[in-house]
């Protein structure tokens, strides 16, 4: 006889009860009978909320994203709303990705929202995740809801909640729901929703967001330079398709070349081994069609259309790809150029980033006296510093994980704007004899040139959950005192929000919300962060390195700090 522990059981045994549909019940008495490891992996938690919503590998179970853990989460939901806004009329808007059971679940989730009383703007078809954080503000909605993984692997799907101010869930209310959710049982959902509280929404949303999108991420280039321009753009599968080719002819890009093999959305996302533009693979046919072409820039988003890879020709006329940390100073540093021409900087101004992102973005806006503001990983942060600080504009910001938000009428991570200031700072460029490649070196050479890496270690279910706490609580008991040679002069620890200056031996207390990440800072200027992913089961590490000006000799120091590094941490 297969054993399984009896606390497992106990949560199993809710699942094989009436309220169950009959393919649940037998798909959990197969894993009962015959995979008693997937059956713990299924069942020895509840899917948690984390960096970027809630995400998980689709199946039966509390660890697992199905119709019943969904289902709940917006029970959850529906009464903490109730609880807000008492006596309003609620709304809700729901977007929906290419990934499969998305356009299924999607429903299931309105239907729950509609029995409980509250009226529903679905959309009718998959859209990116920035237009849902547009529509809801768009629609004067009290709540949003997009079903998505991001770029997790095809067995994966997600659950991200969006509040009225078009920003994602942060302290208090995402605990506050949590604990509402909580205290359910399956049984408390209400399933039988209410076809008159329902609304399919499209072009009229459609419209809108693309007006602003076009409105926020253009700057004063010419026709002549967009038209000159040579694109070609890949949206991996995913959602994108449906607004970023109809967003950069709006504004004058006639010349986008699409990867046709990766134009339709699909779920397996077959062309590629992981669907994450972060990954130089996932670019590889288009980075050979741009080679066929001639093309001046590529760009590929991944399956939710919030984040974007941005490859461009370096000064041999290579294409080389640009992380995240590089995309967003090129864009950070052409915003406030912009801003600054048009006279509209006037010291009420803020742009944003996060504690692992590079700390150029930092410099660039000292250098324009523009605040900048830094805040945990995940844009919800963001977002809510636009929302904590309405007395100052805010112009962008960014995150190394290849996402950009383009002034404040989205509250996330929005790769259609963001293609669009990419393709607008090219063009720019090259009317003006240069290219994005030029104007980063020029950057370098004025700041200093900056490196930084990100090695992830994949550490899956729940043995890789053990695995992970104890490489945290290593870092944290037995802290390094020097890194690759380099004496560590600051450790930042935002789970017990406090910082150590080995300087001046004081400990300080850091003004962020706890959260699981260690920061490390050593004399030659480096910094490693350490951090546990929100969404994924991985532990991250990032790197980040400097050197004097820019030019090869700088490239090769920030290449053997970084090899020093990854060597001392043992990662590769």
């Amino acid at each position: 006889m297969i054993y399984v522990a009896p606390e497992i059981l106990e949560r199993v045994n809710k699942w094989l009860t009436p309220f169950f549909d009959t393919e649940t019940q037998h798909t959990i008495k197969e894993m009962i009978a015959h995979d008693p490891e997937g059956l713990e992996d299924s069942f020895y938690k509840n899917l948690a909320f984390g960096t970027g919503g809630m995400r998980g590998i689709m199946g039966v179970g509390d660890n697992r994203i199905n119709k019943y853990t969904l289902g709940k989460n917006t029970q959850g939901i529906s009464n903490y709303l109730k609880q807000q806004f008492q006596g309003e009329d609620l709304k809700v808007a729901i977007a929906y990705d290419c990934r499969h059971n998305s356009k299924e679940l999607a429903k299931v989730v309105a239907d729950v929202f509609t029995a409980n009383g509250i009226e529903v703007f679905l959309f009718s078809d998959l859209r990116p995740t920035p237009e849902l954080s547009f529509a809801v503000r768009h629609l004067n909605c009290h709540c949003g809801i997009v079903l998505t993984a991001s770029h997790n692997p095809p067995e994966y799907n997600g659950y991200k909640v969006y509040w009225k101010d078009g920003g994602q869930l942060v302290p208090p209310q995402d605990g506050e729901i949590i604990a509402e959710i909580n205290k359910l049982e399956y049984q408390d959902i209400q399933i039988e929703g209410k076809k008159s509280l329902l609304t399919y929404i499209d072009t009229e949303v459609d419209d809108a967001f693309a007006e602003a999108s076009v409105k926020n991420g253009t700057f004063g280039v010419s026709q002549t330079a967009r038209e000159n321009l040579k694109i070609v753009f890949t949206p991996l599968h995913g959602t994108s398709v449906t607004m970023i080719p109809r967003v950069l002819k709006q504004a004058g890009y006639t010349n986008v070349a699409i990867v046709e093999e990766q134009s339709e959305p699909d779920g397996d996302f077959p062309t590629v081994k992981s669907p994450n533009p972060e990954e130089p693979e996932a670019l590889k046919m288009a980075l050979e069609k741009a080679e066929t072409i001639g093309a001046d820039i590529v760009i590929g988003t991944d399956p939710d259309c919030d984040r974007l890879g941005i490859a461009v020709r370096d000064a041999n006329g290579k294409m080389v790809l640009l992380n995240g940390n590089q995309a967003m100073v090129l864009m950070t540093h052409f915003l406030l150029k912009k801003w600054e021409a048009d006279n509209r900087l006037n010291g009420k101004q803020f742009v944003a980033s996060t504690v692992v992102s590079t700390p150029m973005v930092r410099k660039i806006a000292e250098d324009f006296n523009v605040i900048y503001k830094e805040g945990l990983t995940g844009f919800k942060w963001i977002a809510k510093m636009v929302k904590d600080f309405p007395e100052l504009e805010f112009i962008g910001g960014g995150e190394e994980s290849f996402g950009y938000m383009v002034g404040d009428f989205v509250r996330d991570k929005d790769a259609v704007t963001a293609t669009l200031l990419a393709c607008e700072i090219a063009a720019q460029e090259k009317q003006d004899g240069s290219s994005m490649f030029e104007y980063l070196q020029k950057i370098y050479a004025e700041f200093g040139s900056y490196q930084e890496e990100l090695v992830s270690l994949v550490k899956k279910g729940k043995k890789g959950a053990e695995e992970i706490a104890a490489m945290m609580k290593q870092l944290r008991d037995e802290p390094f005192m020097e890194i690759a040679g380099s004496k560590v002069i600051r450790i930042e620890d935002f789970q017990k929000r406090e910082a150590v200056d080995f300087h001046s031996n004081k400990t300080e207390k850091i003004d962020i919300p706890k959260s699981n990440v260690l920061i490390y800072y050593t004399e030659d200027g480096s910094k490693v962060a350490a951090r546990p992913s929100g969404t994924e089961p991985k532990i991250k590490f990032y790197m980040s390195v400097n050197a004097k000006g820019s030019g090869p000799e700088a490239s090769e120091i920030l290449a053997q700090k970084l090899s020093a590094i990854r060597k001392h941490l043992n990662v590769g």
